[in-house]
């Protein structure tokens, strides 16, 4: 029934096709805000038609009563709340798919069990490798510098993944919580920073000497000397304020030792299992220790003369 310029709530739900009670409920949560008759009935004005059709648009979207609020109250434009809404569903996807490649790895190998029980989803899984990793993103360097390295270090869960990509990640989360393990990385060259002139301009040419071995490294060439190795010594010379020399690539290989780590190696392994890379930087640093490894003998200078 319409009352002079109100409607009445039955009215309300023919115009709409809302439920009488979910127009109650929503009253109730304050997405609508009726005036009362005389009798004590709810009475709604016009506008209350385009609001509850939006409310009811809104809902069919899949968006909650909290959203919603916000999107009605101004605090919160209509593209954001999607946006967050599409956000969790993403991330209820991929919390899905994660769960069905565990299942599928565990009926391929049950002794996968322990290990991929390691693990809840993709997600908590790389919060656990950038806890592992982000001390070393501590020094000052950009911080598009820290997040790449953070992206290498501990790589984004597919979207999709297989059964390997679930063990191999979930090997990654058992190296990280690994006490041992991450005392052998608290000693490698990653964390010494205190040395280090330029880091950011480190990072940017080591990557640029991985770059070089990139090749050799994706056709499964073993690690020898070479441009690509002179580029990584020229560039921890330079960062330490050095000259290239023997005694100085001698130190060096020292100095990088914790970083040949059989673990630290498996880790690699194991990111580029997940990334699906031909030549994941991890393993091309590796590859470029060992040529460094190889052609250097074993005496060991001090590198306290190139500070």
């Amino acid at each position: 029934m319409v009352t002079g310029d109100t409607l009445g709530i039955g009215d309300l739900a023919r115009r709409t096709g809302v439920p009488v009670r979910t127009i109650r409920f929503y009253c109730d949560e304050g997405l609508l805000e009726p005036t009362r008759s005389t009798g004590g009935h709810r009475r709604f004005d016009a506008s209350a038609v385009d609001r509850l059709t939006l409310v009811r648009r809104m809902r069919s979207l899949g968006l909650g009563l909290g959203s919603i609020t916000d999107v009605l109250s101004g605090r919160r434009s209509l593209d954001d709340a999607v946006a967050a809404e599409r956000a969790s569903l993403d991330r209820e996807v991929a919390t899905l798919a994660w769960r069905r490649s565990v299942l599928r790895a565990v009926e391929s190998g049950p002794d996968r069990l322990e290990v991929l029980s390691a693990v809840s989803d993709g997600f908590a899984a790389r919060d656990v490798l950038v806890r592992l990793w982000r001390p070393m993103t501590m020094a000052p360097i950009p911080a598009h510098t820290a997040e790449m390295f953070l992206t290498i270090s501990a790589p984004e869960p597919p979207e999709v993944p297989t059964p390997e990509q679930v063990v191999a990640y979930a090997e990654l989360v058992l190296l990280a919580t690994d006490q041992s393990f991450v005392r052998s990385l608290r000693s490698s060259t990653l964390v010494d920073h205190e040395r280090i002139r330029d880091l950011a301009a480190l990072h940017a040419e080591v990557a640029d000497a991985c770059a070089l071995a990139f090749a050799d490294v994706a056709a499964g060439s073993p690690p020898v000397p070479g441009a690509a190795l002179d580029r990584f010594v020229a560039a921890h010379a330079s960062a330490l304020g050095a000259a290239d020399s023997p005694a100085f690539r001698r130190a060096l290989n020292h100095r990088t030792a914790p970083d040949r780590d059989p673990r630290v190696r498996r880790y690699w392994h194991l990111a580029g299992t997940i990334t699906g890379e031909p030549a994941p930087m991890g393993v091309t640093h590796t590859w470029l220790l060992d040529a460094l490894h190889r052609s250097t003998s074993q005496p060991v200078p001090d590198l306290g003369h190139s500070r």
